[in-house]
């Protein structure tokens, strides 16, 4: 950032009051914001502990909600700095936050480096430029450090730069002493002395800046004062240095005279050595040609800026970031770099990554420096790095680097350079940098990798296994490096044997190991640098089912806030551990994990011995109350037409469900994988209570989106865990759910086979919530049977019981189906009072699918009493609303309708668009739907188009058999 002067002027500022800038100067509010963001800028590129934040806030005497209360601030911090430009700098990384910015945007960062150069620059003679470079940085002073700001912490820290401040300004006073100019100096040195009157430094200046000026007799009186005020206040006598120069002033001594200005002679620098310190690049190296060629256009193309030309590699552990990384160096290499190559590998995911200044120190030799010409400072180092790179073209590779703080000091100053950084950090604090994320091989590439070590021949001759192969390793490029060399050191073993070796989960990481190659140790080194409660979060995902899921989780699993679980998620993003997932939910981030790393957690989880059963239950407790609540927002109450069992439900944030929510059916559609997995989960750790009531409170999804193989593996499932603890209610309940699935795909005879054991159960427990749910249903086979008057009587005692347990959506669905009755036997005016009965029986609240099967039944009604545009109406709305909720089986049932009406009304090519979509929508069922009805009146549709043609080939795909029309069959499974 520049001022209109032209001086430079960084973003964060804490060299007086602390600001913000961005467009504008932004003020902070005061108190705990201010003192978290100086906290964070102080240490800015390093993880500031919440802990420490917490005593920074407080001084020692936190309250309760303390950490609360700094997840509050950090997150009100992030939207300040999203406003003045700055959105991704403020980053969780455990134990707390680190704030990734360049370090020239830090004031306090820049004065110090501008310092350390006017000492370098002081150093090699050149005290002109050393006196211009220690003015501009004395000069981004505006007051007292982080003026304002009361914390005993940030009062010390800011002790320190005040006095970083009177070491700069004295260090400026001896380099206008070195070129003559004492006498300038002495009305500054005095006005700081008047501020700091013990001083001893300052005081000799003071001194001597007289002294040379032929005002000997003021200089021995400032010594005087100072010695009086020293004696009285302090009860000592002033150092040793400061009564030697009293004594030579006293003498004349001829040292104390002003030295004569030199000027500096520059003579050319000796020929540099030219390093080529690249590791050896890959033969038969395969894939990523288009990151390649990115890489290679940011790091050679034109580009008018003046700073080094930076590409970060990041990427999960085994994704081949160190072998990509070489590789580009290798074909950029000397046409573009003559100068040389330097590499260091940083040891980021070890246990101690490399210090910059020993990095520093080695690049100084590689480049020629003697040993003893190195400075000691980091600093230094630093800056005679660039130096002696300024008029190079030089390529560098910083291998596996752990943070920006760790690889600014190496970055060269001059355009004519390039870096090549691998990192499984992103580093996106890194200024100027472009990160590219290196994923896993593409499948083409990842068969191709086994052809360049296996060889042509053999992979060819099992191409099955070869595509099995890879797949089974997620394309991870490591993984695929140990299977070729392991199938090269033996020409005999096929890569079939290969796969079924892979097959066994509880092995595949022992698989995965060749030579010094190992896919388990490569992600170890990640997971040993992470805190504890990372550690354990990343076990306990290992024990999920799914390979996505969302925010909650994590902290459902540690038993934190969800703001903690959050901030963990992100650190272990940040480390490239797991991943976010393409697409959210309601605003709630999503996160995955590849193949390969769940079964390393789930193997650490094993061998840590944690104990998970506690937080698998806080998890199947979390998905049961959504999928309750999804239940509740689709059918107005909780208890509408399904029975829930005991198991006990962890309670989210009110916002967070409503959120997820607002689409309940969207919400289960999106979340279907996770929620039956949480029924396997509940299996396994013998929650049959949660496995039960969840399996049966998903039906809603099952049935809407017709989804039998999810329907019967998740009941199956439940129902080993319910007889294997011998749970009769939870059986029948399954049973009762399992006879709706039959009924939904027409199977009459097995939806008995279960539904009478159901109702023989309920009946014995006296659960009259499930024997009316049971004998709805055995009604529904009635109806279906065409046995009308054992319905009619069977749904008129279950609607009695409906209402002796407070179910009135199970009380309004089976005046529905009464109606249904009525209507078939012509009776219009029955029916009509019965679904008025139903109309009024719906909770204030509202029932979505009830709401639409009685609109749905009072389109057949207006059909019955010849109001035909009043029904097309009623259905194209009706349409529009299970559009939108993606209601498969209601999108069939409404178009087959508007299809059957609009013919009635004259409109063929209308009645032919509906039916030919009701007819594909159908097909995405296979063969749940009856579509026989469809397609013979979509034939008879066609024909009065004139495709006659068309409506002779829809008419051959439709059954001999005589089948009821869609539009007749309106059956109610598990839920209206």
């Amino acid at each position: 950032m520049d001022s209109g002067s032209g001086r430079r002027v960084s973003a964060f500022r804490v060299l007086g009051p602390l600001e913000v800038h961005g467009g504008e100067p932004f003020r902070l509010s005061p108190g705990r914001q201010e003192i978290v963001l100086a906290m964070l800028l102080l240490e800015a590129n390093r993880v500031v502990g919440t802990n420490r934040l917490i005593e920074a806030i407080w001084d020692g005497a936190p309250p309760a909600t303390a950490r609360v209360q700094v997840q509050i601030c950090v997150s009100a911090l992030r939207n300040v700095l999203r406003e003045s430009g700055w959105a991704d700098a403020l980053v969780t990384r455990a134990p707390g936050y680190v704030l990734q910015v360049p370090d020239d945007e830090v004031d306090a960062r820049l004065f110090a480096r501008l310092t350390a150069d006017a000492d370098v620059l002081a150093a090699q003679g050149n005290l002109k430029e050393a006196t211009k470079v220690l003015r501009q940085a004395i000069g981004l002073w505006r007051g007292p450090a982080l003026d304002g700001i009361h914390s005993r912490l940030v009062r010390a820290r800011a002790a320190q730069l005040d006095e970083s401040l009177l070491l700069a300004k004295e260090t400026s006073f001896d380099l206008a002493f070195r070129v003559g100019e004492h006498h300038t100096t002495i009305g500054d040195i005095a006005a700081l002395l008047q501020e700091h009157p013990l001083r001893e430094r300052l005081r000799g200046q003071y001194m001597l800046a007289l002294y040379r000026s032929g005002r000997r007799a003021e200089a021995l009186e400032a010594y005087r004062v100072g010695r009086e005020l020293m004696v009285e206040e302090l009860g000592i006598e002033p150092g040793a240095e400061l009564r030697e120069l009293e004594s030579a002033m006293l003498s004349d001594a001829h040292q104390l005279l002003a030295p004569q200005p030199t000027a500096v002679v520059r003579t050319a620098p000796e020929p540099v050595n030219v390093p080529r310190q690249l590791p050896a690049d890959i033969a038969d190296f395969t894939g990523h040609a288009d990151l390649i060629a990115r890489a290679r256009y940011l790091l050679v193309g034109r580009d008018t800026r003046r700073a080094a030309k930076v590409v970060v590699l990041a990427g999960k552990p085994g994704v081949g970031k160190s072998a990509l990384g070489v590789h580009v160096a290798h074909a950029l290499g000397e046409n573009h770099f003559p100068d040389g190559q330097l590499y260091c590998e940083l040891g980021g995911t070890g246990p101690t990554p490399a210090d910059p200044a020993d990095v520093l120190g080695r690049f100084l030799r590689a480049l020629g420096v003697l040993a003893e010409a190195i400075p000691e400072s980091l600093g230094e180092r630093a800056t005679l790095f660039r130096h002696l790179l300024a008029d190079s073209r030089l390529l560098i590779m910083l291998d596996d680097a752990a943070s920006e703080s760790q690889v600014c000091h190496l970055l060269p100053g001059n355009s004519n350079c390039a870096v090549v950084v691998t990192s499984r950090v992103r580093l996106t604090g890194l200024a100027g940098a472009k990160v590219l994320e290196v994923d896993v091989l593409e499948p083409a590439q990842a068969v191709q990798m086994l052809v360049q070590v296996v060889g042509q021949e053999r992979v060819a001759a099992e191409p099955a296994a070869a595509d099995a192969l890879v797949l089974l390793v997620d394309r991870l490029p490591l993984a695929l490096r140990v299977i070729s060399a392991r199938l090269a050191a033996r020409p005999t073993l096929t890569l079939s044997w290969m796969l079924e070796r892979l097959s066994d989960e509880q092995r595949r990481l022992d698989e995965l190991s060749h030579g010094e190659m190992v896919v388990r140790a490569s992600v170890a080194l990640t997971y040993d640098g992470l805190g504890p409660q990372a550690r354990e979060l990343l076990r306990l995902l290992g024990a999920l089912t799914s390979s996505t899921f969302p925010a909650w989780v994590a902290a459902a699993l540690l038993g934190v806030d969800l703001d903690r679980g959050t901030d963990l998620l992100e650190h272990l993003v940040d480390m490239q551990m797991i991943e976010i997932a393409a697409g959210e939910v309601a605003a709630m981030p999503r996160y995955r994990f590849h193949g390969l790393l769940r079964l390393f957690a789930r193997e650490r989880l094993e061998q840590e011995g944690d104990d998970a059963n506690a937080a698998i239950t806080r998890v199947v407790g979390g998905w049961l109350g959504l999928a309750r609540d999804a239940h509740i927002a689709l059918y107005g109450r909780d208890n509408s037409t399904v029975l829930h069992g005991e198991g006990e439900r962890l309670p989210l944030p009110r916002d967070l469900v409503d959120r997820l929510l607002a689409r309940p059916l969207a919400w289960l559609e999106a979340e279907r994988d996770c929620l039956c997995g949480a029924v396997d989960l509940a299996v396994a750790a013998g929650l049959d209570e949660h496995a039960w009531d969840l399996a049966v409170t998903l039906v809603a999804l099952f049935e809407a989106r017709l989804y039998h193989e999810h329907w019967e593996r998740t009941h199956t499932r439940a129902l080993e865990a319910v007889r294997a603890t011998g749970n009769r209610r939870g059986e029948a309940a399954l049973l009762c759910s399992l006879g709706s699935m039959h009924l939904s795909g027409r199977r009459l005879s097995q939806a008995r086979q279960v539904l009478r054991p159901a109702l023989a159960t309920f009946t014995d427990l006296d659960d009259v919530h499930g024997v009316a749910i049971a004998r709805r249903n055995l009604a529904l086979v009635d109806q279906m049977r065409g046995e009308d008057e054992a319905a009619r009587h069977g749904y008129q005692t279950a609607s009695a019981e409906f209402a002796a347990v407070g179910d009135v959506v199970g009380q309004a669905h089976v005046w529905v189906q009464i109606a249904a009755l009525e209507l078939k036997s012509g009776d219009i005016g029955r029916a009509e009072q019965h679904l008025l009965r139903a109309l009024a029986l719906c909770p204030p609240e509202g029932s979505r699918r009830v709401e639409n099967q009685l609109r749905f039944r009072l389109s057949e009604l207006l059909v019955r009493q010849a109001r035909y545009q009043h029904a097309a109406e009623l259905l194209t709305g009706l349409l529009e609303t299970v559009r939108v909720s993606r209601d498969l089986m209601g999108q069939v049932r409404v178009l087959e309708r508007l299809g059957t009406v609009n013919a009635v009304l004259g409109n063929p090519e209308v009645a032919a668009e509906m039916l030919r979509e009701a007819l594909e929508l159908a097909g995405q069922a296979v063969n749940t739907v009856p579509v026989d009805g469809i397609r013979r009146e979509l034939a008879a549709q066609l024909r009065e188009l004139g495709d006659h043609e068309g409506a002779a080939r829809v008419e051959s795909e439709a059954g001999t058999a005589a089948t009821q029309p869609l539009r007749l069959v309106v059956h109610r499974v598990s839920a209206c």
